[in-house]
């Protein structure tokens, strides 16, 4: 824009520079407190237009968090030296909308009594930087408690193995169930929020156990369409990685023709997973409370999904009954 063209810089031209920065104009009499804005400031805070308008006639608006520290803040102008701006709230109906106030402070701002600044409407940048916060805070959140279980995990398995190798290849195999649970871990739609679906859930788990993964028929899951929310997806994988690798170990699944059957059904407030093997070698009971795979299967559905366990040692296969609360699982 050329400052020798005159008519690029008339009223109309810069009024309608204005309009399309979103910008809103406004004036204040520091002595008597009138409000006069323009018509752009009167549709954002949602008042009739009028030429009798208060700073307390717009502090109504103001969020109540914000009321205080805005009417600080305007007040204050006469003593900051040079811009400035502050951030806040307004309620309209329903809607919450982020204004931001800037003009000039000191005595050098005001002119005939007059104190001029602009209004313009941040909601769009705040919400999302609020959703950057809450992606931060939730990455934060799910790393401090991946590196706890990683802790426990290792303790775990340092306790359950007699080799560095075994220890190794133990504890890869409950970190990689984890990771497995974690990736399926995504915003549903409708209700369900943020879970992953049982089935899939349980057909991932079990895909490692599959040659040629868990749809092939050796192994088979039918269960109820229900979210798993990330707490519970975590807790459900230990328990699944334990009970497969018990059954490569020693179960059906250690077999050629051996086969797993995990199906679901929903009782009230309580979801029941039923993990049936048949086609393996014999099995026995374990004695007393097993090792530290079995103490934390238990301590995984008592603790965090609380549900239970049981075992049913019969000739054919084990049967394995796991009982939780619908609402342990979806969160």
């Amino acid at each position: 824009m050329s400052e020798s063209n005159p008519s690029a810089w008339s009223a109309t031209s810069l009024r309608r520079a204005i309009s399309a920065a979103g910008v809103a104009l406004w004036s204040w009499n520091v002595e008597t407190d009138a409000f006069a804005m323009d018509e752009r400031g009167f549709q954002l805070w949602a008042v009739p237009q009028s030429d009798d308008v208060k700073f307390e006639d717009l502090s109504a608006r103001i969020h109540p968090a914000d009321r205080d520290r805005v009417r600080a803040a305007f007040t204050a102008t006469r003593a900051i030296v040079g811009a400035y701006e502050i951030d806040f709230r307004i309620i309209i109906g329903d809607e919450i909308r982020w204004i931001s106030a800037r003009g000039i402070g000191d005595d050098s701002g005001p002119h005939d009594r007059l104190a001029y600044g602009i209004f313009l409407d941040v909601t769009g940048r705040k919400q999302a930087e609020e959703g950057h916060e809450l992606l931060a805070g939730e990455m934060s959140h799910r790393v401090k408690n991946l590196l706890a279980i990683a802790s426990g995990l290792t303790q775990i398995s340092s306790r359950s193995t007699t080799t560095a190798k075994e220890m190794a290849i133990e504890l890869t195999g409950r970190l990689a169930a984890l990771g497995r649970a974690h990736d399926l871990v995504r915003p549903l739609p409708g209700h369900q929020g943020q879970a992953a679906l049982l089935g899939d859930l349980l057909s991932i788990l079990l895909s490692p156990y599959e040659d040629t993964g868990a749809f092939s028929g050796r192994i088979r899951v039918a269960v109820p369409r229900m979210g798993v929310g990330e707490l519970a997806a975590t807790a459900l994988a230990l328990i699944i990685h334990e009970l497969a690798t018990n059954s490569l170990k020693y179960g059906a699944l250690s077999a050629d023709v051996g086969t797993l059957d995990v199906s679901g059904s929903l009782d009230d407030e309580d979801v029941k997973i039923v993990w049936t093997e048949r086609g393996g070698p014999s099995v026995e009971p374990i004695n007393g409370a097993g090792g530290y795979g079995s103490r934390l299967v238990v301590r995984s559905i008592s603790g965090q999904l609380a549900g239970s366990i049981n075992y049913n040692w019969s000739a054919e296969g084990v049967i394995v009954t796991l009982k939780m609360k619908t609402s342990k699982l979806a969160a």
